[in-house]
């Protein structure tokens, strides 16, 4: 037996209990006639006490051990004299009284300790190691606890979990795929799902009613910390129901994963349009952990011979409480700056302070006088100490800057509060967007996404502006301005799907080549249905207060894609690029 007990496991009740213990060597101690050895597994730290008087040869073996060894001790619990309140095992010792080494170890490139000395890149290729200590122990424990209790939920809302393919067929919409090659079909591809949008359909069309799946997904995309090449999802689907019944049932779900992995009682969520969601944040995710609520100005602050502000599609503002005496010049300047940097845009940055003494300090004080900037203090409900930022441009992009700068404000005064969640559902998106450069409509969502009932004779119209208006079945859940999952009810008959598709700039030779088989299955009784997905890591991140998903992965990827610890992507043999049919240069330049 390697072990009776863990070391996290024993407590002053165990007092004088004979026990083995198996685990790492964190850290070594020499006292002279002493030596204490902290050994380490996943369920705590457990101090070993080696006496020199007792056993020279025992004490004298186990200062010979290295950081990182892997031991198997035996001996008697003894009550501690100096306690450590800090853990959970801090009452009491083992007295050794056997010593076996299993295992040597090198000098590891990094403490594994909380708080390790290893930048990313480092502890990625040595992630066997990061996995050691507890932080990221703790996180994958909790995303195991989370998929257990998403299961849970599912399961007695009646719920059947369902595997679906992970080689299918490549398809234009959405980000880039990755591809497969085929060695049986010489030239073909397979494509790795994005999601398993249209195999969810098909299961409703198959009469399963309510699917899920706890599924890996891949996109061939640039990133950043909240996106991985690879990553999980809770995907799920539903017959017979309208939007209500879907967010019900996933508000339900979110409560209880809320509830059940943090013991933190989350209060109905609620509703917003897409279209007030721009116009008073910015942002189809927004964060309403904290105000800050846009005040859109063109009624009263045009007119007045400021040109920037007259020529302008928009002028919007947001009201910073309490920030007018600390934010000095060099701070406003600081702020314009970052404003006015390539990633935002913004051409500059007017504000208007309110002191504390009933003074008004303003970039524009030349063309609004203070009786004027008084009125917009009431607009805005400002109150003495607070200070006023207000941009113009173009509606979007102004509406986007000013999005930016609330956020930086919100982490300066240090308005997102750890423990503090405001989740939302976002409705009413708009069905398609236009671009410009490519004159062509793309899905906001996804091609399946069904418009609103009220909008089907309009998209059925063909008018081009009427098809900027039309708004989806849509939705949203965002919780402290990260967007944790999306979905729609989804169009369940044929025509409508080949005119949306038509819509979306397919031919009909291109729309029958890549979803023929489900707008075939529409022709067989499709019931009516709709679905969500929730971003698996970025939920298990946003519930810890963490921006980063990597955390959650046992073995992520880094900026550039690349697994660190076993060195992928990587070339190939040219015997199998020969069976896939594949001819490559694989010569590296000098």
């Amino acid at each position: 037996m390697y072990r009776t007990n863990t070391c996290g496991e024993l407590r002053i009740q165990d007092i004088d209990k004979i026990v083995t213990l198996s685990g790492w060597v964190q850290k070594s101690r020499d006292l002279g006639g002493m030596t204490f050895i902290d050994l380490r597994d996943r369920y705590g730290i457990t101090q070993l006490v080696f006496n020199m008087e007792s056993n020279q040869e025992l004490c004298e073996k186990a200062r010979k051990l290295g950081r990182e060894f892997v031991i198997q001790v035996e001996g008697i619990v003894r009550e501690r004299s100096s306690k450590n309140p800090n853990r959970a095992t801090g009452d009491i010792e083992i007295e050794v009284t056997s010593l076996k080494e299993l295992n040597k170890s090198k000098v590891p490139p990094f403490t594994i300790e909380d708080d390790t000395d290893g930048g990313d890149d480092l502890r990625m290729k040595y992630r066997y190691l990061d996995i050691r200590r507890s932080p990221l122990q703790n996180n994958l424990i909790f995303r195991s606890k989370l998929a257990l209790e998403t299961r849970k939920y599912l399961d007695i809302q009646g719920f059947i979990e369902i595997e679906t393919p992970f080689l299918i067929k490549s398809t234009p919409e959405g980000a880039r795929d990755f591809v497969v090659p085929s060695r049986l079909n010489a030239g073909q591809f397979y494509a790795l799902p994005q999601s398993p949008q249209t195999f969810k359909q098909i299961l409703m069309v198959g009469g399963m009613d309510k699917y899920f799946q706890i599924v890996k997904c891949f996109r061939d995309e640039d990133l950043r910390a909240d996106r991985q090449p690879e990553f999980t999802q809770i995907d799920c689907e539903m017959s017979y129901v309208h939007i209500d019944d879907i967010l019900n049932t996933f508000e339900g779900l979110t409560k209880h994963l809320f509830q059940h992995t943090l013991g933190v009682t989350l209060p109905d969520f609620p509703r917003m349009s897409y279209d007030d969601a721009m116009k008073k944040y910015g942002s189809d995710k927004p964060d309403l952990r904290f105000g800050m609520e846009f005040v859109e100005m063109n009624d009263f602050a045009k007119g007045h011979g400021f040109g920037v502000f007259d020529g302008a599609e928009l002028v919007v503002g947001i009201c910073a409480k309490g920030v007018s005496e600390s934010y000095s010049n060099s701070t406003m300047k600081e702020l314009t700056e970052w404003m006015q940097r390539p990633q935002i845009g913004a051409k500059g940055l007017v504000y208007v302070k309110y002191n504390t003494d009933g003074t008004i300090k303003s970039t524009i004080g030349k063309f609004y006088n203070d009786e004027t900037l008084n009125e917009w203090k009431e607009k805005f409900g400002a109150e003495n100490g607070d200070c006023l930022f207000i941009l113009s441009g173009e509606t979007e992009k102004t509406r986007k800057q000013l999005n930016e700068l609330r956020l930086e404000i919100a982490k300066r005064e240090s308005l997102m509060k750890n423990g503090d969640f405001k989740p939302l559902w976002v409705i009413d998106f708009p069905l398609l967007e236009w671009d410009e450069d490519s004159k062509r409509f793309h899905a906001m969502h996804h091609p399946f996404t069904s418009p609103k009932i009220a909008d089907i004779p309009n998209m059925l119209s063909g008018d081009h502006e009427t098809m900027k208006n039309l708004r989806a079945d849509a939705y949203d859940l965002v919780i402290n301005g990260s967007e944790i999952g999306g979905g729609s009810i989804r169009i369940h008959d044929r025509a409508l799907q080949a005119k949306n598709f038509e819509l979306l700039g397919f031919s009909k030779e291109e729309a029958e080549n890549q979803f023929g088989f489900l707008m075939g299955a529409f022709e067989y009784g499709a019931p009516p249905h709709g679905g969500i997905a929730f971003g698996f890591d970025r939920l298990c991140a946003v519930m810890n207060n963490q921006s980063s998903i990597r955390d959650y992965i046992a073995f992520p990827k880094n900026n550039q894609g690349r697994d660190m610890m076993i060195d992928a992507p990587s070339l190939i043999h040219e015997e199998q690029l020969d069976e896939l049919n594949l001819k490559l240069d694989l010569k590296k330049n000098d």
